[in-house]
């Protein structure tokens, strides 16, 4: 009886060592004169462990097929030592290419010149997101003239993490411009245009191949393989077997804090060894 009254008490203390979280909802990431769509779509939600400092932060961007869809910390995400920035953005056909692809720019950006006020390092922020938050995601994180309109270096992003993302230009661009979804189009607003060695740390995470979008694993299974042709020193693809589409998040989520924990490390360990 003692005993287990022994062990319970030493388990309080684990527990309350626990970062308590905080978030600051609804927060405008565009600058200067914006419309009012913008006003009303541009707007995001900072998720963060209140009292601990230095910690990474994931930039969460939803999926919807850049048509539809709402902002979100997922669940698996909260309450695991990292802070969240789930970012809304504007919709075609509201908006054409690469308008959403902007606005997700300007969200990272904001991330880089604020995430410090919240205790969080600028050194450890890692984008992700699902579907078209994965096209997003890989958008950002590649091609650097976006992210270079805001004065910031793609390169500096610590890791990439798309969830079945088009790797194509994507199906929703290419309704815009009148061809049909089944006409595989690569060019300057395709990921895999822009594939380069020197792009941050990517993991990159789909479902079964054979319960996915249609050629949605198999793009991604391109994109990893020219990632290695041009020698990447750290691209890593997971296939989720039996989880489809819609149902892949959830399990790969677990995939992506181990990311973001082995890249902060190093990111820890090279900091200190520069002292």
């Amino acid at each position: 009886m003692s005993s287990v009254f022994c062990l319970a008490a030493l388990a309080i203390p684990l527990v309350a060592q626990e970062p308590a979280y905080k978030i600051e909802r609804d927060v405008l990431y565009r600058e200067g004169r914006v419309t009012e769509y913008q006003r009303e779509r541009c707007r995001l939600d900072v998720y963060y462990p209140a009292g601990k400092k230095n910690f990474a932060t994931v930039v969460w961007f939803h999926g919807g097929g850049l048509k539809r869809g709402n902002r979100s910390v997922p669940d698996e995400l909260k309450n695991q030592g990292v802070a969240v920035v789930a970012v809304n953005y504007r919709f075609s056909p509201k908006v054409k290419s690469p308008a959403y692809v902007q606005d997700a720019a300007a969200a990272v950006a904001w991330t880089f010149k604020n995430i410090q006020r919240f205790g969080g390092s600028s050194e450890k922020i890692f984008v992700s997101g699902h579907s078209a938050g994965g096209y997003l995601t890989s958008m950002v994180g590649l091609d650097k003239r976006w992210l270079k309109q805001h004065g910031v270096n793609a390169d500096d992003i610590a890791g990439l993490i798309p969830y079945s993302g088009h790797t194509v230009t994507h199906f929703t661009v290419r309704e815009e411009r009148g061809i049909p979804g089944t006409q595989v189009i690569v060019d300057d607003m395709a990921p895999i245009y822009h594939v380069r060695k020197d792009c941050p740390p990517i993991l990159i995470i789909t479902g079964d191949r054979e319960l996915e979008l249609l050629g949605r694993h198999e793009e991604n299974a391109h994109f990893w393989r020219m990632l290695q042709v041009v020698k990447h020193p750290d691209a890593v693809i997971h296939e989720l077997d039996g989880y489809n589409h819609g149902q892949m998040a959830g399990p790969a989520h677990p995939l992506l804090l181990r990311f973001v924990s082995r890249v902060s490390k190093s990111i820890d360990k090279s900091a200190k060894a520069s002292r």
